[in-house]
């Protein structure tokens, strides 16, 4: 990596630049939670039903997915400054078309530019950070403030979207990332330094494109079938599609030489098993946490302003023992804390499958803090997990893989429980026992991977450094951060 003396210059720089990129990462993590608490608003006002609520929330996490680990090459390769305000930019930009949205369409389209925008905005973030701190204490205590005061987006989404949306409406929500983001792109402009690693690999375009649309297919099957029927040809055409991208970027992946997603790394039992949980955290988090703010509203009743703070224990639990849950796996190990973490939040949602219309809140609260606190303790001993199974100089990209393994499952648990909810409605059901049967499915998937995890999560043997591999980081950094986007902290 090569950095000018004042990419890493004076503190009142370095104050600068750890506010810019805290404040960017901040915009993201809270669009991934706002967006829930509008979801009800949304599908009054648009006149939309499960499935195109499904749409707004899966476009973006899919694009961030699958543009991940590219958006953190691409700022190695073309400058860190550079892809960051251009990710700010269109993310900015596609708040402000989200906003005037007029049609379900329109708003995923804006969606799907949002998770463009953040896909480089959030590794380049940190590859800025951690270029502008080469001594390795003095970088990780700015990545933890990073982590620490970007993560506070994740527990204000629900609270701000709950009292946004219920003030002027869902559109709201997105129109306050406009003063976000054009703050960061005037300060950013005058006060970033530009970096890059001239060295960094190329980009895989190939690998990209079939990944995109290999998970885009199976995304699709997975959110239409409910509708348009799980034998109808479009949907039996999109599974097909999705098995032929997938191979074909397998085989792609196999025989490049510097592929976005290195296959031989599956070869380490601890790197193949810690990212199999990340999907399943993934899937069960985001799956569920999409129907929170329904249930509130249409099972019990609730205002949108109330569901929002009625939600709130899971980001609360989250943002509260994150912090801890990598020091409790340094310290009892990888297989305990993670394992004990997936078996908490199973229990919490297994708890949240039994909850009816006239179940009052106090008992309530608590089975969605267990949920935070479970998911907690498995986010960042999963992602330290996966960068033990490899060589020092792919921490980095280890990490990165956590994150997108993570958003992958994200996207399915959108699409699969949401499917569970549409096929026990269309088979007579109500709108409470599908969601029922969506919290105990992702309950007892959650379970499973919590014994699979405590069976095969165990530290293996480090790896030798291999030269012929592709180096595109090195991992001290991004071991302290809990946000997977840590592609790039080099």
């Amino acid at each position: 990596m090569t950095a000018s003396p004042a990419a890493v210059g004076s503190r009142p720089n370095r104050a600068v630049l750890l506010t810019v990129t805290c404040l960017g990462q901040f915009m993201v993590l809270l669009d991934n939670t706002i967006v829930g608490a509008a979801l009800p608003d949304m599908q009054h006002r648009l006149h939309t039903q499960l499935t195109g609520l499904q749409w707004i929330v899966d476009a973006y996490v899919l694009l961030v997915a699958m543009l991940l680990l590219s958006g953190g090459i691409f700022a190695d390769r073309f400058g860190r400054k550079r892809v960051y305000l251009t990710g700010v930019a269109v993310f900015t930009a596609a708040s402000v078309l989200c906003t005037l949205a007029p049609s379900l369409g329109w708003l995923v389209a804006g969606r799907v530019l949002q998770g463009i925008g953040a896909a480089a905005l959030s590794p380049a973030s940190l590859a800025l950070l951690a270029a502008a701190h080469p001594v390795p204490q003095e970088r990780i205590k700015a990545i933890g403030l990073w982590a620490g005061f970007s993560g506070i987006g994740l527990a204000a989404g629900p609270v701000a979207g709950g009292v946004l949306t219920d003030a002027f409406g869902w559109p709201a929500i997105f129109l306050v990332n406009l003063p976000i983001g054009v703050v960061l792109l005037l300060v950013g402009l005058r006060s970033l330094e530009e970096t890059r690693n001239p060295s960094a690999p190329a980009i895989d375009i190939p690998g990209t494109v079939l990944s995109v649309l290999g998970v885009g297919a199976l995304t699709y099957g997975l959110i239409e079938g409910g509708a348009r029927g799980w034998t109808s040809p479009v949907i039996l055409g999109s599974f097909t599609a999705a098995v032929i991208l997938l191979a074909a970027f397998v085989a792609v992946e196999a025989r490049r030489s510097a592929p976005m997603l290195p296959l031989r790394l599956f070869r380490q039992r601890l790197f193949t098993v810690s990212n199999t949980a990340m999907v399943v955290v993934g899937f069960a988090l985001m799956g569920s946490s999409f129907f929170f703010s329904q249930f509130f509203v249409y099972v019990q009743g609730s205002s949108i302003l109330r569901a929002g703070l009625q939600t709130l224990p899971v980001s609360l639990a989250m943002v509260v023992v994150s912090p801890y849950a990598g020091r409790l796996a340094a310290r009892y190990g990888f297989r305990i804390v993670v394992t004990a973490g997936l078996a908490l939040a199973g229990l919490g949602l297994l708890a949240l499958g039994l909850v009816h219309a006239d179940t009052g809140y106090g008992n309530v609260w608590w089975r969605l803090g267990v949920v935070g606190i479970g998911f907690a303790l498995t986010l960042s001993p999963l992602t330290g997990a996966a960068i033990q199974a490899v060589s020092p100089q792919e921490g980095g990209l280890a990490s990165g893989i956590s994150g997108t393994t993570r958003q992958i499952g994200a996207v399915l648990g959108v699409a699969v429980l949401g499917a569970v909810v549409r096929t026990r409605q269309s088979g007579g059901a109500s709108f409470e026992t599908g969601l029922n049967s969506a919290f105990l499915a992702a309950g007892t998937v959650t379970l499973a991977t919590a014994v699979f995890t405590g069976l095969w999560l165990a530290r293996s043997t480090k790896p030798a450094e291999s030269s012929a591999a592709p180096q595109r980081a090195t991992g001290p950094d991004a071991v302290t951060t809990p946000n997977e986007a840590s592609t790039n902290s080099r």
